[in-house]
């Protein structure tokens, strides 16, 4: 099994795994190294969709060797984004990439009904992925960049993105803490009230091929001394694979809480529930943020 990212790019060499990624308004430093990097472990073929000359002003600035990739120029942000969907949409490519466009020019090419990505009556979500030198084991997450308030059926599509992700690393039956502030059953908190019904449908193989628990906070859904201390008998807790959390504030603070206040943690992040998976990494995110990501999806692909 996959237990941190050195691990997973291991896997993709032995394996052979070898993908084609389209990135749209691919003209930042950031983006463009971290594609080289992926070409130069072997898991990926790459196609630069935006300005040439900026590309080539990176590449040289960068020392990399523009040869690597297949350049598309389109010298227009939001005709590029346009371009880089469709190719996608039209199977020139098995994963999209956001380069230095806005998120929401990048969702709009995404979420076009003509030439974008999401299935008819599809939802949306976003899946991540973290090592943290604290935990003994890859975290994934969700939702912490696209669904404000999941109502009920989307969590239940949530635990499916989410889990889905983790088989895609070689977890079998993927343990999923679903999250609230209390793993007591408050009926004050509606978090801790769906949890449970979430719990619930998983033990019933209504969520399949998993084992979930909840209502569960956040330190018993990861902390094993915790919840020794709390004398709490679970399945989940203490060795969660997956969290999913009630709304994006929650998800978003404990996704940059580790990025900006932990030392050693290394993550990334991908749309789900698109045709194909989409790197969806800010454009402030490191070059090793976005070769996560990159990799996040390459194992993610059908």
């Amino acid at each position: 099994m996959i237990q941190n990212f050195n691990d997973l790019f291991r896997e993709l060499k032995e394996k052979q795994i070898c993908k084609h990624l389209v990135a749209a308004w691919a003209v930042d430093s950031h983006t463009i190294e971290a594609c080289a990097e992926a070409v130069k472990l072997g898991f990926v073929k790459v196609t630069l969709v935006g300005d040439e000359k900026m590309i080539k002003d990176v590449c040289d600035k960068c020392g990399l060797d523009m040869s690597v990739f297949t350049i598309v120029h389109n010298p227009v942000e939001l005709d590029s984004v346009a371009q880089a969907v469709k190719m996608v949409h039209d199977g020139e490519g098995d994963i999209l990439m956001k380069g230095l466009c806005s998120t929401d020019k990048f969702l709009r090419a995404i979420l076009n009904k003509e030439t974008g990505l999401l299935p008819p009556k599809g939802v949306l979500s976003h899946v991540g992925v973290l090592e943290n030198p604290k935990y003994h084991k890859l975290m994934f997450l969700t939702d912490m960049a696209v669904i404000p308030q999941p109502d009920f059926r989307q969590k239940v599509k949530l635990a499916g993105y989410v889990s889905k992700v983790a088989k895609s690393f070689g977890i079998d039956k993927p343990k999923i803490a679903f999250i609230a502030a209390s793993e007591q059953m408050l009926d004050s908190m509606p978090a801790c009230m769906e949890a449970a019904m979430l719990a619930k449908m998983c033990d019933r193989g209504q969520i399949p091929g998993v084992i979930g628990d909840g209502p569960l906070a956040l330190d018993v859904a990861i902390d094993r001394e915790s919840v020794e201390i709390k004398k709490l008998t679970s399945p989940v807790a203490g060795d969660a694979d997956c969290l999913v959390f009630p709304n994006i504030e929650s998800a978003n603070v404990f996704w940059k809480t580790n990025s900006k206040l932990a030392d050693g943690v290394r993550q990334g992040g991908m749309l789900v529930g698109t045709k194909v998976p989409c790197v969806l990494a800010s454009r402030a995110d490191t070059v090793d943020t976005k070769l996560i990501s990159i990799a996040e999806a390459v194992m993610s692909v059908k």
